[in-house]
Protein backbone atom coordinates (compact mmCIF):
# COMPACT_ATOMS: atom_id res chain seq x y z
CA UNK A 1 0.00 0.00 0.00
CA UNK A 2 3.07 2.21 0.54
CA UNK A 3 3.20 3.02 -3.74
CA UNK A 4 -0.67 2.91 -4.12
CA UNK A 5 -2.02 5.88 -6.25
CA UNK A 6 -3.51 8.52 -4.16
CA UNK A 7 -6.86 7.97 -5.39
CA UNK A 8 -6.62 4.22 -4.42
CA UNK A 9 -5.83 5.60 -0.81
CA UNK A 10 -8.99 7.69 -1.06
CA UNK A 11 -11.09 4.91 -1.63
CA UNK A 12 -9.46 2.72 0.49
CA UNK A 13 -10.48 5.47 3.73
CA UNK A 14 -13.56 6.20 1.83
CA UNK A 15 -14.70 2.67 3.07
CA UNK A 16 -13.04 2.90 6.58
CA UNK A 17 -9.47 1.67 6.18
CA UNK A 18 -7.72 5.22 8.62
CA UNK A 19 -4.14 3.63 7.86
CA UNK A 20 -4.73 4.58 3.88
CA UNK A 21 -5.76 8.14 5.47
CA UNK A 22 -3.40 8.58 7.36
CA UNK A 23 -0.91 7.41 4.29
CA UNK A 24 -2.36 9.89 2.45
CA UNK A 25 -1.79 12.55 5.44
CA UNK A 26 2.10 12.06 5.41
CA UNK A 27 2.53 11.87 1.79
CA UNK A 28 0.87 15.88 1.23
CA UNK A 29 1.30 17.18 4.59
CA UNK A 30 5.09 18.73 3.84
CA UNK A 31 3.99 20.14 0.65
CA UNK A 32 0.69 21.55 2.63
CA UNK A 33 2.42 23.17 5.06
CA UNK A 34 4.89 24.59 3.17
CA UNK A 35 2.48 26.16 0.38
CA UNK A 36 0.41 28.16 3.74
CA UNK A 37 3.18 29.26 5.09
CA UNK A 38 4.52 30.87 2.32
CA UNK A 39 0.69 32.54 1.92
CA UNK A 40 0.66 33.05 5.83
CA UNK A 41 4.23 33.92 7.09
CA UNK A 42 4.26 31.67 10.04
CA UNK A 43 5.06 28.35 10.09
CA UNK A 44 2.92 28.01 13.30
CA UNK A 45 -0.26 29.11 11.28
CA UNK A 46 0.84 27.31 8.68
CA UNK A 47 0.61 24.05 10.72
CA UNK A 48 -2.62 25.08 11.90
CA UNK A 49 -4.32 25.61 8.15
CA UNK A 50 -2.62 22.20 7.21
CA UNK A 51 -4.16 20.54 10.28
CA UNK A 52 -7.43 22.05 9.73
CA UNK A 53 -7.15 20.98 5.46
CA UNK A 54 -6.50 17.40 6.36
CA UNK A 55 -9.92 17.72 9.21
CA UNK A 56 -11.94 19.05 6.44
CA UNK A 57 -10.78 16.42 4.14
CA UNK A 58 -11.73 13.62 6.65
CA UNK A 59 -15.00 15.12 7.24
CA UNK A 60 -16.13 15.71 3.39
CA UNK A 61 -14.13 12.13 2.41
CA UNK A 62 -17.30 10.34 1.17
CA UNK A 63 -17.98 13.40 -1.55
CA UNK A 64 -14.01 13.36 -2.93
CA UNK A 65 -14.29 11.67 -6.55
CA UNK A 66 -11.29 11.58 -9.04
CA UNK A 67 -11.55 14.62 -11.08
CA UNK A 68 -7.86 16.00 -10.67
CA UNK A 69 -5.02 14.92 -9.01
CA UNK A 70 -5.18 14.73 -5.19
CA UNK A 71 -2.94 16.96 -4.58
CA UNK A 72 -5.04 19.44 -6.63
CA UNK A 73 -7.90 18.85 -4.69
CA UNK A 74 -5.48 19.03 -1.49
CA UNK A 75 -4.18 22.14 -1.96
CA UNK A 76 -7.20 24.06 -3.22
CA UNK A 77 -8.37 23.40 0.34
CA UNK A 78 -5.17 24.58 1.76
CA UNK A 79 -5.47 27.89 0.06
CA UNK A 80 -9.13 28.33 0.66
CA UNK A 81 -8.56 28.33 4.26
CA UNK A 82 -5.15 30.00 3.57
CA UNK A 83 -7.44 33.14 2.60
CA UNK A 84 -9.97 32.97 5.15
CA UNK A 85 -6.87 33.41 7.49
CA UNK A 86 -5.43 35.81 5.89
CA UNK A 87 -8.97 38.09 5.30
CA UNK A 88 -9.86 36.83 9.42
CA UNK A 89 -5.89 38.68 10.69
CA UNK A 90 -7.01 41.61 8.15
CA UNK A 91 -10.00 42.19 10.03
CA UNK A 92 -8.90 41.80 13.74
CA UNK A 93 -6.05 43.70 12.48
CA UNK A 94 -3.14 41.45 13.28
CA UNK A 95 -1.78 42.61 9.81
CA UNK A 96 -0.12 39.48 8.00
CA UNK A 97 1.20 37.52 11.33
CA UNK A 98 4.86 36.81 11.48
CA UNK A 99 7.81 37.97 9.35
CA UNK A 100 7.87 35.08 6.51
CA UNK A 101 11.36 33.37 8.42
CA UNK A 102 11.59 30.03 8.71
CA UNK A 103 11.50 29.11 12.42
CA UNK A 104 13.39 26.35 11.91
CA UNK A 105 16.18 24.65 9.35
CA UNK A 106 14.61 21.48 8.91
CA UNK A 107 13.77 22.45 4.79
CA UNK A 108 17.70 23.60 4.30
CA UNK A 109 19.83 21.10 2.87
CA UNK A 110 22.95 19.87 4.66
CA UNK A 111 25.42 22.23 3.84
CA UNK A 112 28.53 22.00 1.02
CA UNK A 113 31.96 22.11 2.83
CA UNK A 114 33.69 23.16 0.04
CA UNK A 115 31.28 26.19 -0.41
CA UNK A 116 32.40 29.20 0.65
CA UNK A 117 30.71 30.86 3.30
CA UNK A 118 30.70 34.33 2.07
CA UNK A 119 28.36 32.28 -0.63
CA UNK A 120 26.42 31.23 1.79
CA UNK A 121 25.88 33.87 3.45
CA UNK A 122 24.63 35.73 0.13
CA UNK A 123 22.39 33.47 -0.79
CA UNK A 124 20.49 33.46 2.76
CA UNK A 125 19.89 37.12 1.85
CA UNK A 126 19.06 36.28 -1.48
CA UNK A 127 16.26 33.86 0.30
CA UNK A 128 15.45 36.23 2.94
CA UNK A 129 14.81 39.17 0.55
CA UNK A 130 12.49 36.82 -1.34
CA UNK A 131 10.48 35.69 1.15
CA UNK A 132 9.92 39.12 2.37
CA UNK A 133 9.14 40.16 -1.10
CA UNK A 134 6.45 37.24 -1.37
CA UNK A 135 5.04 38.52 2.00
CA UNK A 136 4.70 42.01 0.05
CA UNK A 137 2.37 40.38 -2.65
CA UNK A 138 -1.00 40.44 -2.59
CA UNK A 139 -2.44 36.80 -1.42
CA UNK A 140 -3.51 36.46 -5.63
CA UNK A 141 -0.79 36.93 -6.57
CA UNK A 142 2.01 35.05 -3.59
CA UNK A 143 -0.83 31.93 -4.21
CA UNK A 144 -0.24 31.75 -8.32
CA UNK A 145 3.87 32.51 -7.77
CA UNK A 146 4.16 29.37 -4.55
CA UNK A 147 2.07 27.31 -6.27
CA UNK A 148 3.98 27.63 -10.04
CA UNK A 149 7.58 27.85 -8.77
CA UNK A 150 7.87 26.54 -5.52
CA UNK A 151 5.20 23.76 -5.92
CA UNK A 152 5.85 23.24 -9.11
CA UNK A 153 2.37 22.99 -10.81
CA UNK A 154 1.13 23.18 -13.95
CA UNK A 155 -0.95 26.38 -15.24
CA UNK A 156 -4.15 23.81 -15.67
CA UNK A 157 -3.95 22.53 -12.11
CA UNK A 158 -3.31 25.74 -10.85
CA UNK A 159 -6.20 27.51 -12.55
CA UNK A 160 -8.44 24.54 -11.07
CA UNK A 161 -7.17 25.08 -7.41
CA UNK A 162 -7.26 28.73 -7.64
CA UNK A 163 -11.11 28.48 -9.46
CA UNK A 164 -10.06 31.24 -12.07
CA UNK A 165 -9.02 30.41 -16.42
CA UNK A 166 -5.56 29.26 -17.29
CA UNK A 167 -5.34 33.01 -19.25
CA UNK A 168 -6.05 34.62 -15.54
CA UNK A 169 -3.48 32.59 -13.97
CA UNK A 170 -0.96 33.26 -16.94
CA UNK A 171 -1.37 36.87 -16.35
CA UNK A 172 -1.53 37.11 -12.52
CA UNK A 173 1.59 34.76 -12.77
CA UNK A 174 3.52 37.88 -15.01
CA UNK A 175 1.94 40.25 -12.57
CA UNK A 176 3.16 38.19 -9.54
CA UNK A 177 6.46 37.90 -11.09
CA UNK A 178 7.60 41.93 -11.90
CA UNK A 179 5.78 42.71 -8.13
CA UNK A 180 8.21 40.68 -6.94
CA UNK A 181 11.22 41.37 -9.11
CA UNK A 182 10.35 45.06 -8.01
CA UNK A 183 10.33 44.37 -4.30
CA UNK A 184 13.52 43.17 -4.78
CA UNK A 185 15.33 45.84 -6.37
CA UNK A 186 13.70 47.60 -3.20
CA UNK A 187 14.64 45.84 -0.60
CA UNK A 188 18.37 45.27 -1.77
CA UNK A 189 18.78 44.49 -5.31
CA UNK A 190 22.24 45.03 -5.10
CA UNK A 191 22.58 41.58 -3.42
CA UNK A 192 20.90 40.11 -6.97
Amino acid sequence: MVDAPDWELVAKAQSGDMDAFAQLVSRHQKPVIHFCQRMVGSVHDAEDIAQETFVRLHRHLHRLKERAQFSTVVLGIARNLALNFLRDSKRRGRGRGEPLVREDNSERAIPDPSRRPDREARLREIEDLITVGLGRLSPEHREVLVLREVQGLDYSAIARIVKVRQGTVKSRLARAREQLRQQLVELGGELL
